[in-house]
């Protein structure tokens, strides 16, 4: 029988037959793509005529797409739906990908086709867009290593494949500690906590097969659990497992993984002639140096340490009050900062919660990309990869511009945060194709489902970076979408997530689930009221996170990063009942590969612009103004890497924005 993941798709939208694909099609498939990707690498490399962009460049843009194709659903299923089969084969995979890459990059034959294109660029009457394609290939094979030879070129292949072993270790050691860990509650220990947090932890027992309600550590149940539960030992037992994931010892002990990837990190950079990996990282991004983005840190941490210490001093207050002697410890925040928010601004979360629900909020950012870029969204019957998957199709004027798919609820197969992906970027050449994208969530299942306010805020986040695909329009798939620098891909998903807290967004969706009533005036206004409830706390566990990344890479690897992760935060004077976001052996955004390594301050340094690009919205009048909506359209959203992004920003908004406007939507502002 043929392979479904390499036969021509005969469904909507040429979408993956996910219920024609099985864990024994994968490998099968990927070992036929990959040879078929070397066959046509090798073609471009020893190409007889003279290197021209479009048998060098534009022939590496069509090259892989059978290997992409097969990729793109593999490790969609192997991130959001996981099993020991899936597992084995990231296992396989990934060594086997880096060694790919590394050979496509040390291709020295293929290198010297590309530098003599990038030689003669200005004789080539190559369009804007081609030259971008162009500087960005040539730099990425310098930065690859193409230019090394002997030893190092060797060093190169090898340090690339053992960092990609130990990312994909380092994630399923972390989805294990997720997976295995669990605390049974009982009918006593349900004390004091809503309906929607007992509900969720049912939910969950009976996923773990367990007597009855149990906490999890995924952040939807984790969360709320420290936040309501009066059980103070309780709230310890469990903080303690969250903050332990990947440093339990035995096989999921992330500690010594970390530290061989940063040793071999800053091998690398020094390779390519880099002081360190901080250097190397940062070139190509919009903070250029560790210096601006220390700068940009600082600047953030000093007014959110004096935030923190304040509110800490009101909660440890409230908690010799209920008669605990002793200092406020990391378990005690969130259960105190909740009674201090109902206290000052009486917003009950769990009151609140029926008024957020989930389909409701998915209509919401659905209703914000009509009335900003007039996208319609019509629900898709087609095969996915998991019951819990929806689909739509995303048409303008009546036109196809993309398929969206959500895959909304936290389960133990799935990885923890949320994110988004494309299983096909957008572009024209070689061929017009539309983007399929993909939003990942962690919310807890209901009937209905029910989110918290940051829950409703991560949604319209990932919405964001939805748009970010969709509205993509370009030539080249490597420049489209998401594909721009760093610490400029978080613009506009946290920009998007203003619009939740647009006061008619909020009246016009969040109804509640009983009722069907929209929410009160006096409760809207509590909620807008509540918007910078406990931005210290935030901040500063945000800053911290950010600041023990960049130091991590900054200069040479630290032997011991536990070590080293202790002595950036006594530095700083992190305050005693705050930790990190992400302590290092389950900061899965560093680790898990490279993407935000020394580049965890990325959210801070997009939000400084996210903070500003709002404000020209306010500033034309109103959130949903038509003309700034196509300038962001025309600029940002449809430009994907097609520009530098400080050009993309500055074409948008006229300048570069300052911290001011950060600070001012933070609450942070002297």
């Amino acid at each position: 029988m043929t392979n479904p993941l390499l036969s021509n798709w005969d469904t909507p939208f040429n979408l993956a037959p996910f219920d024609a694909i099985s864990d024994e099609d994968f490998a099968p498939a990927f070992e036929d793509a990959l040879e078929a990707h070397k066959a046509e690498i090798a073609t471009i490399a020893e190409n007889a005529d003279a290197p021209s962009f479009a048998n060098t460049v534009e022939a590496l843009e069509a090259a892989g797409t059978g290997l992409d194709k097969v990729l793109s659903v593999f490790f969609s299923v192997a991130g959001a739906d996981s099993n020991p089969a899936r597992e084995a084969l990231q296992r396989e995979f990934s060594p086997k990908l880096a060694q790919h890459g590394a050979e496509i990059s040390a291709n020295k034959a293929l290198f010297a086709r590309i530098a003599a294109v990038w030689a003669a660029r200005e004789t080539l009457d190559l369009s804007d867009e081609q030259q971008r394609v162009l500087m960005l290939t040539h730099r990425g094979f310098v930065r690859g290593g193409a230019a090394l030879t002997g030893e190092a070129d060797a060093r190169m292949k090898d340090i690339k494949s053992r960092l990609a072993v130990l990312g994909t270790e380092f994630t399923q050691n972390l989805l294990a500690d997720e997976r295995d860990w669990f605390m049974e509650l009982g009918e006593n220990d349900l004390e004091g906590l809503p309906e929607f947090v007992i509900d969720t932890a049912r939910a969950a027992g009976t996923e773990k097969s367990a007597a009855g309600p149990v906490v999890t550590l995924s952040r939807s149940l984790i969360v709320p659990f420290l936040q309501f539960s009066p059980r103070r030992d309780l709230r310890e037992k469990a903080f303690a497992a969250w903050g332990a994931r990947g440093a339990n010892g035995g096989e999921t002990d992330n500690r010594s993984i970390a530290a061989e990837i940063l040793a071999l990190r800053h091998e690398r950079a020094a390779l390519l002639g880099y002081d360190s990996f901080a250097d190397y990282k940062l070139e190509t991004e919009m903070a250029k140096t560790p210096g601006a983005v220390r700068d940009l840190l600082t600047a953030v941490w000093t007014p959110a340490k004096a935030r923190a210490e304040a509110d800490a001093a009101v909660l440890t207050a409230m908690m010799k009050e209920d008669g605990v002697n002793g200092p406020l410890e990391p378990w005690d925040w969130r259960y105190y900062a909740e009674k201090r928010r109902k206290a000052e601004h009486d917003l009950d979360e769990a009151a609140l919660k029926p008024y957020l629900q989930l389909d409701r909020m998915i209509e919401a950012s659905f209703a914000c990309a009509t009335r900003l870029f007039g996208l319609q969204f019509k629900p898709l019957d087609a095969p996915l990869y998991h019951p819990d998957c929806r689909a739509w199709e995303v048409t303008r004027d009546g036109a196809h511009v993309a398929v969206f798919i959500g895959d909304y609820f936290a389960r133990g197969s799935k990885r923890s945060g949320a994110w988004c992906s494309a299983m096909r970027g957008q572009a024209k050449f070689p061929e017009v194709q539309s983007p399929v994208v993909i939003n990942v969530c962690n919310f807890a299942k209901g009937e209905p489902a029910l989110l918290s306010y940051d829950d409703a805020r991560t949604l319209f986040h990932e919405f964001g970076h939805a748009l970010h695909q969709m509205l993509s329009n370009v030539t080249y798939e490597s420049i489209s979408g998401t594909s721009v620098a760093r610490d400029f891909v978080e613009l506009p998903s946290q920009l998007y997530e203003h619009w939740l807290e647009v006061p008619e967004v909020l009246r016009d969706y969040a109804t509640h689930a009983e009722t069907g009533e929209a929410m009160p005036a006096e409760m809207l206004e509590k909620v807008l009221g509540a918007a910078n409830f406990d931005q210290g706390f935030q901040t500063v566990e945000y800053v911290a996170s950010a600041l023990v990344d960049l130091a991590f890479h900054e200069g040479t690897a630290p032997a011991d990063p536990m070590s080293k992760q202790a002595d950036v935060l006594e530095s700083l004077g992190m305050p005693h009942a705050i930790t990190m976001r992400h302590a290092t052996p389950h900061f899965a955004h560093v680790f898990a590969g490279d993407g935000y390594s020394s580049g965890y301050y990325s959210y801070m340094w997009s939000e400084v612009m996210d903070a500003d690009a709002f404000e020209a919205f306010e500033e034309a009048g109103g959130a949903f103004d038509p003309a700034i909506a196509q300038a962001l359209e025309d600029h940002i959203l449809s430009a994907g890497g097609s520009v530098e992004a400080d050009q993309l920003y500055t074409r948008f908004r006229g300048r570069l924005p300052g911290v001011e406007a950060l600070l001012k939507g933070r609450g942070l502002a002297a």
